[in-house]
């Protein structure tokens, strides 16, 4: 069964984490866009592993992961990493692969991306990390993919430092390429999990544009980057969290006033931890725009979502979500494409009464408090979306499952036979 993990959000929703508790049931995990922009942070037994390339099911001793198609590898920033796992215990020598479709950052890659977003009269507010500069040449068709590093034909196009670095790398690369295709068709019998970088909000194409991430961070992504067909996609999980965040510039309608709401914004990213792993900057802060969720569920298809950080909220009285904007004087439920109507718009917000409890000790939907479940079935209703796992913390058992995405289908044959019998 394919499984396919996304933000649903700007990023930052706690993938990492959520990734890390199913791959326990996937034989494979594929990362399937980004790069080192991304950052993923998984805690297991008190201890904190940042992941930025390696997919998060590294952690298990027995699964397989694989760097797919649709990543931009950066190899300094790579083995850096893989190095940091050693050093933590973690043995990945023959379960970490890459795709020979990935293509490769080179340094002056990040360079380029600084100077290149310095000189912009609306800056994005990139990480710096040679992610744009690397789609751009993708796109341009002059970058250099794992598959061209016995292409003498394709090397002599590079000189000088590049392929001084590329030739550093170049045997440890070689004997971690792989057909992902070939590897993905060879395992369609396993659990395998595919797994987003950045969010929903973030892509391409479907997202706020053009304050966005330069790869596909949207479901379909799963397809393009991770070397099987649409059709093979099974089930589909959003990650979000209890409230809004985004790092760097672009719209954001709920977003909190520093002026009226600093305090507010102080306690959730402090509480929260809002700071980013691969930057540090503290993230922006905000409402939970529900109408932003909703749009995310449609536009990737999400068979369920995955709700983190809903501890953030234990001590307040009252919590608030956005429900429609206003812009111009009119009210709007649709999420607009355009970056000045964004700019625009003041959230319509909901109230809800707070639980004031430890969601903490919860392992299950029903030991939350009936103000807790109330929150969550309002967010089902609205997005017309169940929310099938729900984190209270950042250890993995801090997490309990309503609808598991690995045995979903078997779950509905199950009821459709009890259901027969019955009648």
């Amino acid at each position: 069964m394919n499984v396919v993990v996304i933000g649903a959000q700007w990023g930052d929703e706690g993938k990492g984490k959520i990734v890390d508790y199913l791959a326990e049931n996937a034989a494979h995990v594929v990362r399937y866009a980004g790069g080192p922009n991304a950052g993923h942070t998984i805690v297991v037994d008190g201890k904190q592993f940042a992941l930025h390339q390696v997919p998060s099911g590294i952690l298990y001793p027995k699964q397989t992961v694989y760097l797919g198609a649709g990543m931009v590898i950066d190899p300094e920033a790579l083995f850096a990493e893989l190095q940091m796992l050693k050093d933590n215990g973690v043995n990945w020598e023959g379960r970490v692969f890459i795709s020979d479709r990935a293509h490769l950052i080179l340094p002056r890659y990040r360079t380029m991306d600084k100077e290149r977003d310095a000189a912009r009269k609306r800056p994005i507010g990139t990480t710096g990390r040679g992610i744009g500069i690397t789609y751009s040449e993708k796109a341009m068709r002059d970058s250099l993919r794992l598959a061209d590093l016995d292409w003498d034909e394709k090397l002599a196009d590079f000189d000088g430092e590049d392929i001084e670095y590329i030739n550093k790398y170049k045997e440890q690369l070689l004997k971690m390429r792989v057909d992902l295709t070939a590897e993905m068709y060879k395992h369609q019998e396993e659990n395998i999990l595919f797994e987003g970088a950045q969010g929903a909000m973030l892509d391409i194409d479907s997202g706020t544009y053009p304050y966005v991430s330069s790869g596909a961070s949207c479901a379909a992504g799963a397809s393009t980057g991770g070397g099987i067909g649409v059709h093979d996609i099974d089930y589909i999980l959003g990650v979000f969290k209890a409230y809004e965040t985004r790092v760097g510039n672009g719209p954001m309608p709920t977003e909190f006033n520093n002026e009226s709401e600093g305090e507010l914004c102080d306690y959730v990213r402090n509480t929260g931890r809002e700071y980013g792993v691969t930057t540090g900057r503290a993230r922006r802060c905000g409402y939970l725009d529900l109408v932003a969720l909703r749009y995310a569920c449609r536009v990737n298809s999400i068979d369920s979502l995955v709700l983190t950080h809903l501890d953030i909220y234990d001590a307040m009285d009252e919590i608030e979500a956005c429900v429609a904007y206003e812009i111009d004087g009119k009210t709007v439920t649709d999420f607009p494409a355009s970056v000045p109507a964004l700019n625009k718009a003041k959230p319509i917000l909901k109230k809800f009464k707070g639980w004031k409890s430890d969601l903490k000790k919860c392992r299950s939907f029903e030991e939350m408090p009936e103000n807790a479940q109330a929150y969550v079935d309002f967010i089902e209703e609205f997005t017309n979306t169940p929310v099938g796992i729900i984190s209270v913390g950042y250890e993995r058992d801090e997490t309990f499952v309503r609808e598991n995405p690995w045995t979903f289908y078997e779950d509905l044959d199950a009821m459709s036979r009890e259901d027969s019998e019955q009648a």
